[in-house]
């Protein structure tokens, strides 16, 4: 249940208009009154033929009129008005539950306390199944403003108790770091042009698109207007630049003069100030073009930058939240770039679903918990490097990549949920859904072709006997995976390059735990595919290749990706003597 207090207006007669009106489509079915500041009752336009408008408004306003009518400054901003909505879910609520709602609320948040006679005035109207507006008019009947600091969040916290009394859904505490809703003029206004999203929704995506690709503040704005953004910047007399502000084309105001919204009303962590720190955080390297010309593809470097974040979340929430999380926090901001650059770099048909993932995972990387961004610099860099890489992604490195990215979902929704974030956490186990989303779809033709070059009988069933030795709590459901076939082929052809399947399955499993796993075959896949990727340093073998006549160098033998990959022999291997 959301109450949404809106800005004060001036007119009370209109707001009730469009309150027993019909809708902007005709959404209002019965309008009426089911609770107000009086106890015997008002005359209710709505069910009284024989009651106006204009006569309730003008009940309403008459503490407000009396004031006015003596000496000092007029009160204008007086109309105080909150919608509460139920949940989709929620059960049908009778008139006499919304009344009480609606009683609740304007206690909670000042307006009408219990027991006081000399409260405001105020009605809560009801127009539909799942929600009422309650209006009220903020001077007290003994012609004082009602003392309403904290109103939003102590109806907020009303509202919690309601659900839990009340058998509803419970909507996730926030802690003042999520973004602003769109208001009922700006999805009217959307509708009215056909577009799909409010101004303030489509400029966000834009400037979450354009962090990936920006060094430098100038960068950033250059990439939003070649976006096609309007870009407004405010500099102060020294010539430094004090803000920034960004408009959608053909988003106009009634004089027909560009519309622009300040970065930090679109979403709070990007305004100037949080931008230009997480950019000195990560300022650019001196030779970026070696590292990204390195035998490893920018998929696979980023894979091993996750692994390095899947051990500080898992350390961090393993602590019990004892540090002050400034290094966690770092990784889950420098992930939502990481998804936001995958969903701009990968093939078409999975954006939709990497889209949704970076819109859910946006609520996830804020918190009230500042971030040490310098701590989470590869991962910006990794970021960078996908949006700058000349090819697409190569072989399975973006498959096992986006898993890397759907364990990584799950750690912040599990790191937040140990902080007691419960709308990050919740928004973060929307994301996880679209990355696996994204993950079956993008390996499916893979996983199909490995199936269909599962290895002979007598070889799988060794390697499902390594899987009893390795994993033996889950080897059942591993071995019951419809992946299975394809998980057998990627272990022979690990072992094919020298590595030990058993030891292979005990890294993975020790990587991500397979008891929430949906696929633990799959999952155990994703990881034996990014650890194995490369050779095998193995004298023995190396001994019997150099015997052979028609030996080939050990870095052009076959790997699991469609690359050719440089062989790595294992820290402490000494130097192969040479003839």
């Amino acid at each position: 249940m959301i109450p949404s207090i809106k800005a004060p207006g001036s007119n009370t007669r209109g707001l009730l208009a469009y309150l027993y009106g019909p809708g902007r489509n005709d959404e209002h079915i019965d309008p009426h009154i089911v609770a107000s500041f009086s106890p015997r009752g008002l005359h209710d336009p709505g069910r009284d033929p024989h009651a106006t408008l204009t006569q309730l408004a003008r009940i309403l306003d008459e503490p407000v009129n009396q004031r006015n009518s003596g000496f000092g400054k007029k009160v204008t901003d007086h109309v105080w008005h909150c919608p509460v909505r139920a949940a989709k879910t929620d059960r049908y609520l009778s008139d006499a539950e919304w009344g009480e709602i609606a009683r609740r609320i304007v206690h909670a948040a000042g307006i009408a306390p219990d027991r006081d006679p000399h409260g405001c005035r105020w009605i809560a109207v009801r127009h539909a199944d799942d929600h009422i507006h309650i209006l009220a008019t903020t001077v007290r009947q003994d012609g004082r403003r009602p003392k309403r600091h904290n109103s939003g969040k102590n109806a907020q916290a009303e509202a919690r108790l309601i659900e839990k009394e009340l058998g509803l859904y419970q909507v996730p505490a926030g802690d003042r770091t999520g973004e602003r809703r769109p208001t009922q003029a700006e999805m009217h206004k959307a509708d009215r042009l056909g577009w799909q999203q409010t101004s303030r929704a489509w400029l966000q995506d834009r400037i979450r698109d354009a962090i990936p690709h920006a060094a430098t503040v100038e960068e950033f704005f250059a990439y939003l207007q070649a976006d096609g953004v309007e870009v407004k910047i405010r500099r102060l007399p020294s010539g430094d630049l004090q803000g920034y502000s960004v408009g959608r084309p053909g988003d106009l105001n009634a004089k027909g003069e560009q519309i622009y919204i300040p970065g930090g009303k679109i979403a709070p962590d990007l305004s100037l100030p949080r931008f230009q720190t997480l950019l000195a955080a990560t300022a650019p390297e001196e030779h970026p073009t070696a590292r990204r010309n390195r035998p490893t593809s920018s998929w696979q470097r980023t894979t091993d930058a996750l692994d390095h974040a899947h051990q500080h979340l898992t350390d961090d929430t393993a602590s019990g939240g004892d540090g002050d999380g400034s290094l966690a926090q770092a990784q889950i901001t420098a992930l939502g770039d990481i998804i936001n650059a995958t969903t701009q770099a990968t093939p078409t048909e999975l954006r939709a679903e990497l889209r949704a993932a970076t819109r859910a995972f946006a609520r996830a990387q804020r918190s009230q918990i500042r971030a040490d961004h310098q701590a989470a610099a590869d991962l910006r860099r990794a970021a960078r490097d996908i949006i700058h890489a000349g090819d697409g992604p190569d072989g399975n490195a973006l498959t096992v990549m986006i898993a890397a990215l759907v364990w990584a979902a799950i750690l912040t929704s599990r790191w937040h949920q140990a902080r007691g974030h419960q709308q990050q956490a919740h928004a973060a186990q929307q994301a996880v859904q679209h990355l696996q989303a994204a993950y079956d779809h993008a390996a499916a033709g893979q996983l199909a072709a490995l199936a269909h070059r599962q290895p002979k009988p007598d070889i799988t069933n060794t390697l499902a006997g390594d899987i009893r030795s390795a994993v033996p709590d889950h080897a059942t459901r591993i071995l019951a995976d419809p992946n299975w076939p394809a998980l057998a082929t990627v272990l022979a052809d690990a072992k094919a390059l020298g590595h030990q399947p058993r030891q292979l399955l005990q890294e993975a499993a020790a990587r991500r735990e397979l008891t929430t796993a949906r696929m633990p075959a799959k999952v155990l896949l994703g990881r034996i595919q990014h650890t194995s990727r490369n050779p095998n340093y193995n004298p023995a073998a190396e001994a019997a290749r150099l015997r052979s006549p028609v030996a080939k160098p050990l870095g052009q033998q076959p790997t699991l990706t469609d690359t050719t990959t440089t062989p790595r022999a294992p820290a402490g291997t000494p130097p192969r003597r040479t003839r």
